[in-house]
C-alpha cells in the first residue's frame, strides 16, 4: 500500500469512527422545572416526561445531557439554535412551523384555578378578564391568554417557575392560576395541601388539554435524519411497553 492510499484508508476509518460522536456532541436537550413532568431532584433531572425522553435517547443510541432552565430561555434557544431538543412542549397551531415535532410524550389537562377559600366562578374565558392571573413566562398557558387579549402586567402576573405562581395564589397576590392538572396537584401536595379540598377548577381549558398534549421537538435546522431517528425511537418506546410502564409509575393515584 503506497503512502497516498494509506492516508486515504486512515482518513476513511477516522470518519467512520467519529460520525456517531459528531451527532451526539451536536445535540443538546433543554427543559424547565415543571413537576412531575420534568424537575431537578438530588442534583439530577427526573420526572414523567424525562423518563420517556431518556428512554427515547437510549433507543436512538444517544446520551444527550439535559439542561434545566427557565422556560422562556429554553423556548428561545430551541427557536434560534439548531440541534436543540426541547420537552415537555405543547403542540399548538402557533408553534407548528417553529419546530420539528418528534411526537407526544405525556397527557395534559389545563384549567384556570382559584382557591376554595376565595373561589372564582367562571362560565367563559371572557369572564376571566379583569382578574389577576398567575402565568409562567412564555409557556403555552400565557401564550393562550395573550392570544385572547389578556394584558401582561395588568391581568397576567408572570414568573419563571410554576411553584412561584402557586405561592402567589396562596398569599393573595393573584385571584387565578393557569396550570395543568398534574403540575397543580403535585405542587399543592408538596406544600402540604389537598388539591381536592383547597383548589377550585374555575374554568377548564379544552383548547390546551389532550391525552397526548405534551411533546418532544427539535429546533428547525436540525438535520432530518436526526429527527427521523428520534421519531423511530419514540415509536419503539411506545410499542415495547416502556411508555405504559412509566405512565403507571407517575400517574398512579396520589402522585
Amino acid at each position: 500500500m503506497n503512502g497516498s492510499m494509506k492516508h486515504l484508508w486512515f482518513a476513511t476509518l477516522f470518519m467512520a469512527a467519529t460520525a456517531p460522536v459528531w451527532a451526539e456532541n451536536e445535540i443538546e436537550a433543554v427543559t424547565e422545572e415543571m413537576p412531575p413532568y420534568n424537575m431537578t431532584e438530588d442534583g439530577g433531572v427526573t420526572g414523567f416526561s424525562t423518563e420517556i425522553v431518556r428512554a427515547v435517547m437510549k433507543e436512538a443510541g444517544m446520551e444527550v445531557p439535559i439542561q434545566v432552565m427557565p422556560w422562556a430561555r429554553a423556548y428561545d434557544r430551541a427557536l434560534s439554535v439548531p440541534n436543540v431538543l426541547i420537552y415537555s412542549i405543547a403542540r399548538t397551531p402557533e408553534r407548528e412551523q417553529r419546530f420539528q415535532w418528534i411526537g407526544p410524550i405525556a397527557p395534559t389537562n389545563w384549567y384556570l384555578y382559584s382557591l376554595a377559600e376565595r373561589p372564582v366562578h367562571l362560565d367563559s374565558l371572557e369572564q376571566a378578564h379583569g382578574h389577576q392571573i398567575a402565568t409562567v413566562n412564555m409557556d403555552v398557558g400565557q401564550q393562550y391568554l395573550l392570544a385572547h387579549g389578556f394584558k401582561p402586567g395588568v391581568e397576567l402576573q408572570s414568573s419563571n417557575r410554576y411553584e412561584h405562581n402557586y405561592r402567589m395564589l396562596k398569599v393573595e397576590h393573584v385571584e387565578l392560576w393557569i396550570s395543568n392538572e398534574l403540575n397543580a396537584n403535585y405542587l399543592m401536595r408538596k406544600n402540604g395541601d389537598d388539591p381536592a379540598k383547597a383548589l377550585v377548577r374555575s374554568l377548564p381549558l379544552p383548547a390546551l388539554s389532550s391525552p397526548v398534549g405534551l411533546n418532544m421537538a427539535f429546533s428547525n435546522g436540525t438535520p432530518a435524519p436526526t429527527v427521523a431517528r428520534f421519531q423511530a425511537a419514540l415509536a419503539r418506546v411506545r410499542e415495547n411497553g416502556t411508555y405504559e410502564a412509566v405512565m403507571r409509575k407517575w400517574l398512579a393515584p396520589g402522585t
